[in-house]
C-alpha cells in the first residue's frame, strides 16, 4: 500500500485488472478523492443491498425469537467479521521485509476489499442458519435433480454476480474482480470434489462426504463458473484451489468472530453450564494418557462421558490437519481455555449487570486483539491452509473455542427438535411453490420475483448448455425448464428471512393470523 495522493491512486486503478467490473463504470470526481475509490463503491453497494439488510432477520445459530435480542444474527456477525478482518488486513498491508514482498507478489491485501468481502460473505445464507442450508441442499437435489444442490457460499457468489441487480440487468452488483474473488472461500465447483475422494490430503471443504457426492463446500454453482474464472483471472500467482490473500483474511476473521460471539451469545443466555464443561476439560487433562490409548470405537460409544469428546476433537484435528496439529500445543490451548473461559468468564453467571457486561467486553476484546496479531503469511501454504493463516497456538485455541458450542449447544436435543421443525417449513415452502408453478390455471398469480428468478435461471441454463455443455445440468428443453424452475424456487426461498419463511408457510397452509401482513414477504 502507498501513500500516494487519492486522485493519483484513483487514476492508477483504471488499468488494474483487480478493479475490473463486468460492465465498465465511471468513477465520479468526488469518489476519486478517496483512496481505493473502486473498492469503497463496492462496500457501499453491498451495504445498501436488500440482501444485506435481510441478514438482520436471519438466524446465526438459534433464532432471536426463541432466545432474545442478545443473540447474534447474520448481520451483526457480518459487521463483526468486517471489523476483525479490516484490522488484520491493515496489519498485512503495512508489512515490510519478506512478508510484505509475499503479500505484494500474491496480489496484495487491501483493507477495503477485505471489508467488502466480509460484509458480503453471508449474503447467501438461507433462513434458519446451517440447518436451512442442509435442508435446501437436499430438496434441490431430490426434488429437482440439481446436481449442484445448494450451498450458502455459492449462493453468496450467485447473489453478487447475478441475482442482486444494482442499476442494470444481467450484471448483478457489478463489483470489482478483487471483491468478487475475495468472497470465494472455496474456489471450486461441487463436481470438482469427486476427484479428491479417498485422498489423504485435500483442500479444506472439498473432500466429499461420500464418493460421487461432490465437494462438501464450494463457492460457485456450475451456472456461475464463468463468473468465478473471471474474478480470479487477475491473480495468476494464486494456485487454482487457493483463496486470494484478501479472501484468506476474511476467512480467518470469520472463524475468530464466530468462535467468540457464539460464546458471548450462550454465556448471556445462561446455556453454558460451567460445571458440565469444566468436567469435560478437567477429565481430559487428568486422564489424557488413558484417553490417548483408548480405541476410537470405545470413545465414540462413550463420548458423553467427560473427557471423551475433547479427545475425539484432538483426533479429528490430528487426522485432518497434521501440517499444524500438535498434541502439546493442543493441551496448552485446552489449559488456556480452562483458565480464561471456564474458570474465568463462566465462573460468574451473566446477570445483566454492568460488571458482567464489562467483564464480557474485556474478555472478547482481549481475545480478538491477540488472535488478530497471531496471523502468518506463506507463499506456498499447505493444501488445507491459506496464504494467510493463524499461527499454531492461535489455530488450536480457536478450535477449542468452537468445540464449546459445538459440543454443549449444537448437540442439545431441544435444539435438534426445533431445527427439525424448521426443516419441515422449508420443505413445505419448496413443495408449495413447485405445485403453484405447475398449475397452469393459477401460475400467473405467483409472486413476480419468483417468476423472474425462474426465467433468469432458464437463461443461465441455456447459456451453460450452449457454451459449456460439459457443465450443463439439463439435456433437453423440457428438462432444462424443470431445472430452471427448481433453481428459481431455491433462489427465492433462500432469500427469505426466518419470519418471512414462517409467515409464508402459514399462508400456504391457509392459516395466517393476518393475511395482508403475512403476504408482504411475497
Amino acid at each position: 500500500m502507498t501513500d500516494a495522493p487519492a486522485a493519483d491512486a484513483g487514476a492508477a486503478l483504471d488499468d488494474d485488472p483487480r478493479t475490473a467490473r463486468r460492465v465498465p463504470e465511471a468513477i465520479d470526481e468526488y469518489q476519486r478523492r478517496e483512496r481505493n475509490p473502486e473498492y469503497r463503491v463496492d462496500v457501499e453497494r453491498i451495504r445498501f443491498s436488500p440482501y444485506y439488510s435481510r441478514l438482520s432477520a436471519v438466524t446465526q445459530v438459534i433464532a432471536q425469537a426463541g432466545a432474545g435480542l442478545a443473540v447474534h444474527n447474520r448481520l451483526t456477525h457480518s459487521v463483526k467479521v468486517a471489523a476483525v478482518a479490516r484490522g488484520i488486513a491493515v496489519q498485512l498491508s503495512h508489512s515490510a521485509g519478506p512478508e510484505g514482498e509475499i503479500v505484494a507478489r500474491l496480489g496484495g491485501c487491501d483493507p477495503v476489499v477485505v471489508q467488502a468481502a466480509a460484509a458480503a460473505h453471508d449474503l447467501g445464507h438461507p433462513p434458519f442458519g446451517h440447518l436451512g442450508e442442509q435442508a435446501l441442499d437436499r430438496l434441490a437435489r431430490d426434488r429437482f435433480g440439481l446436481r449442484d444442490g445448494f450451498e450458502g457460499n455459492a449462493q453468496t457468489f450467485r447473489i453478487v454476480t447475478r441475482l442482486d441487480e444494482y442499476d442494470r440487468a444481467g450484471a448483478g452488483l457489478n463489483l470489482t474482480a478483487a471483491v468478487r474473488a475475495a468472497v470465494l472461500k472455496y474456489p471450486w465447483l461441487r463436481a470438482e470434489g469427486d476427484g479428491w475422494s479417498g485422498r489423504p490430503e485435500a483442500p479444506r471443504g472439498i473432500t466429499p462426504a461420500s464418493p460421487g457426492s461432490g465437494a462438501y463446500k464450494f463457492s460457485a454453482f456450475a451456472l456461475d463458473a464463468h463468473e468465478m474464472r473471471a474474478a480470479r483471472a487477475p491473480y495468476p500467482a494464486i494456485a487454482p484451489l487457493q483463496q486470494t490473500m484478501e479472501c484468506s483474511v476474511m476467512d480467518i476473521a470469520d472463524d475468530i468472530a464466530y468462535s467468540l460471539h457464539d460464546l458471548d451469545d450462550f454465556y448471556r443466555a445462561g446455556l453454558l453450564n460451567q460445571s458440565t464443561i469444566s468436567a469435560e476439560f478437567r477429565a481430559w487433562r487428568r486422564d489424557r494418557a488413558a484417553l490417548h490409548a483408548a480405541a476410537q470405537g470405545d470413545l465414540v460409544l462413550s463420548q458423553r462421558t467427560p473427557g471423551r469428546s475433547l479427545e475425539l476433537l484432538w483426533r479429528r484435528l490430528e487426522a485432518k490437519d497434521p501440517w499444524i496439529a500438535d498434541e502439546e500445543v493442543f493441551a496448552a490451548a485446552v489449559a488456556r481455555v480452562t483458565d480464561e473461559v471456564i474458570d474465568g468468564l463462566l465462573a460468574v453467571p451473566f446477570d445483566g449487570s454492568m460488571l458482567t457486561e464489562r467483564t464480557l467486553s474485556q474478555f472478547t476484546a482481549a481475545w480478538i486483539t491477540r488472535l488478530q496479531h497471531s496471523v502468518t503469511v506463506s507463499e506456498t501454504p499447505p493444501i488445507r491452509s491459506g496464504h494467510v493463516s493463524l499461527d499454531r497456538d492461535a489455530w488450536h485455541e480457536v478450535a477449542v473455542l468452537k468445540f464449546l458450542h459445538q459440543r454443549f449447544i449444537l448437540e442439545r436435543p431441544d435444539l435438534a427438535l426445533y431445527q427439525r421443525g424448521q426443516a419441515s417449513v422449508l420443505e413445505r415452502l419448496v413443495d408449495g411453490f413447485a405445485a403453484w408453478l405447475d398449475d397452469p390455471h393459477d401460475v400467473r398469480r405467483a409472486p413476480r420475483r419468483l417468476l423472474d428468478l425462474v426465467d433468469l435461471a432458464a437463461e443461465d441454463y441455456a447459456r451453460l448448455r450452449r457454451d459449456e455443455p460439459e457443465l450443463a445440468d439439463a439435456s433437453d428443453g423440457v428438462e432444462l425448464r424443470r431445472r430452471a424452475t427448481g433453481r428459481g424456487i431455491i433462489d427465492y426461498v433462500a432469500s427469505l428471512t426466518d419470519a418471512q419463511a414462517m409467515h409464508i408457510d402459514a399462508l400456504i397452509n391457509g392459516s395466517p393470523e393476518r393475511l395482508w401482513d403475512a403476504g408482504q414477504g411475497l
